[in-house]
């Protein structure tokens, strides 16, 4: 494993006690790995000089060319980053959930969502963030200055997850409130009608909106580590059911991967990206999805 995946490893990001230590923890970690990509950079990609005139920003000022010709000339850059972005976070329930990771869905989901918010304003993009269990909870109209970032950890770090599932209903209010196109991040463990989700993500799609889609699982809803006789609660509902895991596994996992294959092939086909997590990965995965598919929108 590489420094850069083990300084982002989840147990690693747990330690740290605040929420905006956490996002430049990632990022910074995240970055420090990124010397030979070609996100090194990434934000803009520059093109040229241009002698600076009254009202060009003082700080594109090139001052290595300054020092060896005594004139001012700023950087021209190919393309501007003016995507806007909204992070649309699943604050359900059971999101609450973890078996053995130092963090649930939901504190995952959070730090995730930080991490973008902090990257994204310190590129100059807007952003916002919508929160949701079965009504909105919370709706930051999208910002790029330096405080909406305190804005938006204010709410997350005030978050908690209760409240049921209901992503479609929730999806269908986003598109109305969000008239222009922009880009949606979407943090959810998707324990819901795939069936309604994928309609609504169409519906996003349709609408003019790009979609990632960050499908977020508990590590043992991935890898169903139990043994023997397992009281599984639907955190939802507080239904559950006694089962042999050992004669269930092999059935839960196929399910599982079935259905990560179906979100797969229907967000491809829409042209959404698909991110399957789970709680004991590093967040650079994740991120380095972001930004594919933020440099595809240049």
């Amino acid at each position: 494993m590489s420094s850069a995946e083990q300084y982002l490893k989840p147990e690693v990001i747990q330690s740290i006690a605040r929420l905006d230590l956490r996002a430049k923890f990632i990022v910074e970690g995240f970055l420090s790995g990124l010397h030979t990509s070609p996100f090194h950079g990434f934000s803009v990609e520059f093109s040229e000089h241009k002698r600076y005139n009254p009202g060009d920003d003082p700080k594109d000022i090139d001052w290595l060319v300054f020092a060896r010709t005594d004139r001012l000339y700023v950087k021209r850059y190919q393309a501007e980053t003016n995507i806007t972005g909204y992070v649309v976070l699943d604050m359900s329930r059971s999101m609450a959930y973890t078996y053995r990771q130092k963090l649930t869905k939901f504190d995952y989901a959070i730090c995730l969502a930080a991490a973008i918010s902090y990257m994204m304003i310190h590129q100059q993009d807007p952003v916002g963030l919508i929160t949701f269990d079965e009504k909105l909870r919370q709706s930051l109209p999208a910002r790029s200055r330096r405080s909406q970032l305190g804005n938006i950890l204010a709410v997350l770090q005030q978050s908690k997850p209760e409240g049921e599932t209901r992503i479609g209903d929730n999806l269908r209010q986003v598109a109305s409130i969000i008239r222009h196109r922009s880009l949606l991040l979407l943090m959810s463990d998707l324990l819901t009608d795939p069936d309604e989700v994928i309609d609504n993500l169409r519906m996003l799609r349709y609408a003019g909106h790009d979609v990632i889609l960050f499908h977020v699982l508990d590590e043992a809803e991935v890898t169903f580590p139990f043994s023997g006789s397992v009281d599984l609660i639907e955190p939802e509902s507080s239904d559950h059911q006694v089962v042999d895991a050992a004669g269930i596994r092999s059935d839960y996992i196929e399910a599982l991967n079935e259905l990560r294959e179906r979100y797969r092939q229907e967000c491809f086909a829409l042209g959404i990206d698909y991110v399957p997590l789970d709680t004991s990965m590093p967040f650079d995965k994740a991120l380095t999805e972001y930004l594919y598919q933020r440099q595809a929108r240049f």
